[in-house]
């Protein structure tokens, strides 16, 4: 084979979390008080559009989670075949021009010079000047004059090629649809536009036709200048900010798989069985909630990072030793969030084992477990979805506050917190490198306002007194 598949421990989690989530899919596709509040998420036209957003981040996500390492060419001896120590990804072999255009140092967003000057030679003296890049611009023969005009012809054509490339998706749509409700696509098209179908189709649309415009534009300019700039080392600020998508998602995700079952499990028993159960499990998440989260963090990370040296053998690669510490990261995140669920179920069971038919089942002498099971689990399930959707965007803000101060994930691994970590010193230079920061934080931005806006679609649909009204 021209590589060897490599398995991260957190690429297996994402994989059983994507089929528990294609499961629960099928599951609730036969289920009609599950399959109701998501007709009403998707009758939203906010949720719908925020769907979109965050379907090209997850999207972005997965390439980025199925890892291999390739072939080194010509290292083959007696039939061996031997593999790089660089453990690639997907998404690294489709955006390899900006993986591999390195450039000497910082360079700013469609620059055809580095931003430092620098000791040159010209007509046999030393001068001091701008060097010119060696992949950004380099194209152009005189790009003090060429520079924008190329610019915007490349614009035009990616302007072009993605509002094509939407009007067939448009088109398969409407054919789809029109074929589906058997009736004329032209009488679709108006319905679409006028926003008179089930679905909201006109906003999803719109916003995929955003997004492949984005897409085309980042496309044709990145093959030709670094987009979002170069940072100290030349690597292309753009290829880190996508790098960085796949460990937002992972730290907002798998911390979930990891609180679900403490607050879950521990919630329904403290407020079902009550007595002494319900005060060891309040003692013991007041005496969690007591102890600072950054240092039990920091000191969790810390421990991990003391054994990672002294048993180096245990790592084959650098990117086995830092995703093993982004997944310790997250099992500490989960640890110390699901207090606050587990809260919230206590209460809401409270009230529900009170109710008359969970009574009349225990008098009957109906087993504890089959009621929780069957009565209590299903009656307070809006509140847990509720509050996983709504604590995403805090974990992945967590990533990047805990990088930021040192104890988050792996230096080597991409992420927005590194890049806002790296940037404190970009920032307090003279001249100030404003664009790594400004790339990650508007990634950051666009999926913590898509995941807050989504959630409120999806909290207003599952929330029992928010459906009366």
């Amino acid at each position: 084979m021209p590589f060897k598949l490599v398995i991260l421990w957190t690429d297996a989690l994402i994989y059983l979390l994507v089929a528990v989530i294609i499961a629960f899919i099928l599951y609730a596709r036969g289920k009609e008080p599950l399959r109701a509040p998501w007709r009403q998420v998707a009758r939203s036209r906010m949720a719908m559009a925020s769907l979109a957003v965050l379907f090209v981040y997850v999207a972005i996500g997965l390439l980025d989670s199925f890892h291999f390492r390739p072939v080194v060419q010509g290292a083959a001896k007696g039939g061996e075949v031997h593999y790089s120590p660089e453990v690639l990804s997907t998404l690294d072999v489709l955006v390899a021009p900006l993986r591999e255009r390195v450039e000497k140092s910082y360079s700013e967003p469609f620059a055809t010079h580095l931003y430092s000057k620098e000791t040159l030679e010209a007509d046999g003296k030393a001068v001091r000047d701008y060097p010119r890049l060696e992949f950004g611009g380099a194209h152009l023969k005189n790009p003090e004059q060429d520079r924008w005009s190329d610019i915007m012809t490349t614009t035009g054509v990616a302007v072009i090629q993605g509002v094509g490339l939407w009007l067939v998706l448009a088109g398969t749509v409407a054919g789809v649809l029109a074929r589906h409700h058997r009736c004329a696509m032209v009488q679709i098209i108006r319905d679409m536009i006028a926003g008179r179908t089930a679905l909201p189709w006109h906003v999803i649309l719109a916003t995929v036709g955003f997004l492949i415009l984005l897409a085309a534009l980042a496309t044709d300019l990145g093959l030709k200048y670094h987009v979002f700039g170069t940072d100290k080392v030349g690597q292309d600020v753009l290829y880190q900010s996508l790098k960085s998508i796949r460990t937002g998602l992972v730290i907002g995700t798998l911390t979930t798989l990891v609180m679900l079952p403490f607050a879950v499990l521990l919630g329904i028993m403290a407020g079902y069985f009550r007595g002494w159960v319900d005060d060891v499990i309040q003692y013991v998440y007041t005496t969690l909630n007591s102890i600072p989260g950054v240092l039990l963090i920091a000191a969790a990370i810390l421990t991990l990072q003391v054994y990672m040296q002294t048993h180096p053998e245990m790592f084959d690669t650098i990117a086995h030793r830092a995703d093993m510490r982004l997944l310790f990261l997250c099992v500490i995140l989960g640890i110390t969030s699901w207090t606050g669920l587990c809260r919230l179920l206590r209460g809401e069971t409270l009230k529900l084992s009170e109710i008359d038919y969970i009574q009349a089942a225990s008098a009957f002498g109906v087993g504890h477990f089959r009621i929780i099971a069957r009565h209590i689990l299903p009656n307070v399930m809006h509140i847990v979805l509720i509050s996983v959707v709504l604590d995403f965007s805090g974990l992945v803000l967590a990533e990047a506050v805990l990088s930021y101060v040192g104890v988050g994930v792996d230096p080597t691994m991409n992420s927005w917190g590194n890049m806002i970590n790296a940037a404190r010193l970009e920032m307090a230079r003279e001249p100030i490198v404003w664009w790594s920061l400004s790339a990650a934080f508007v990634l950051m931005f666009v999926l913590v306002l898509a995941a807050n806006l989504f959630s409120d679609a999806v909290r207003d649909a599952f929330d029992p007194r928010l459906r009366k009204q």
